[in-house]
């Protein structure tokens, strides 16, 4: 009962962490007079990543590697099949054309290009599967190009841009300070006590990571397009997800890496042939019902593939 009290007190810091960074450095970024679109595909959408870059890097210095593939393969199936078929639920999510043409390929390519790198077994022969620096160096550069695309298309998105509440410089660097912190403390409680619940219930860190603690850090991502999607900001809402899932690929698991090379379990490739098919069915679902637009029927179905994906995880452990 500690384990999971401590879990949980984790996971409340890594969520209340990422809102405290938001806030605080997107309103440094304002008094700087940094747009607010810029600030909405940087600052905002970092922020709500940032519970899984922290969760990932204690666990790449403990050198838990399955906790730090599953966290983000996890959250980005969360991300996918869940949030956005309850955002699809609450209202159908229409998107622009270059999220459907670039974005979202770009996401796909992204899946695909951490499976070949992860997977030395498969496609070199080697005896294990690692997460080299070099492979994190690889993924880095992507995430380089991606920004670059971010910072050219700003001025396109300016009416997905999220509201960026003001304060004074002392508060916003407070508020920045606190959050940083919190996500430090949040991240430990939550690694060191999912991998204590493993052992003493004998269930893998894999599955710990993909259910619970991607769970967990994933509600920044659930809050913001739930209530992008109340507030009728469709597109907001399916690109933050998009984005995060890009961040998480991209830049989380390039920087864990580069901390300390991480050794892959073939396991995973279920995981990330469900993430693949997430994307495959994201662009999919852009042409099927009405165009570029995320119906209630084609939310439910990712809904139901969620629950599909959950019950072969306990079947196969």
């Amino acid at each position: 009962m500690i384990q999971f009290l401590l879990l949980a007190a984790g996971l409340a810091l890594l969520v209340k962490g990422a809102d405290f960074l938001v806030e605080g450095s997107s309103s440094i970024a304002k008094r700087l007079k940094v747009s607010e679109i810029v600030i909405g595909l940087t600052v905002v959408a970092f922020g709500t990543s940032s519970p899984e870059l922290f969760v990932n890097l204690t666990s790449a210095v403990r050198g838990s590697s399955d906790i730090a593939f599953g966290n983000v393969f996890g959250s980005n199936l969360i991300n996918i099949f869940l949030i956005l078929g309850i955002s699809g639920l609450i209202f159908p999510l229409r998107v622009q054309k270059n999220t459907v043409w670039r974005e979202i390929p770009f996401l796909l390519f992204s899946t695909v290009l951490v499976f070949v790198l992860v997977n030395d077994a498969l496609f070199t022969g080697k005896a294990e599967s690692i997460l080299s620096r070099f492979d994190s160096l690889l993924l880095l550069i992507a995430f380089f190009f991606f920004g670059i695309y971010v910072f050219l298309i700003s001025k396109v998105k300016a009416d997905s841009a999220p509201e960026v509440r003001g304060g004074s410089l002392p508060r916003s660097l407070l508020l920045s300070a606190m959050g940083f912190a919190a996500l430090l403390v949040g991240g430990k409680l939550a690694v060191d006590n999912a991998v204590k619940l493993a052992r003493t219930f004998e269930i893998t860190e894999h599955v710990i990571a993909v259910t619970v603690v991607a769970f967990g850090t994933s509600l920044p991502e659930l809050f913001t397009s739930a209530v992008a999607a109340l507030k009728r900001k469709s597109d907001l809402a399916i690109g933050n997800i998009v984005g995060s899932c890009i961040f998480n690929a991209l830049l989380i698991l390039g920087l864990t890496g580069l901390v300390q090379p991480m050794k892959y379990s073939a396991a995973l490739n279920v995981d990330m042939g469900f993430l693949a098919v997430a994307s495959v069915l994201l662009f999919i679902a852009m042409f099927t019902g009405r165009r570029k637009t995320l119906d209630r029927w084609e939310a439910a179905t990712f809904l139901g593939i969620y629950v599909i994906y959950m019950v072969l995880l306990l079947v196969r452990t």
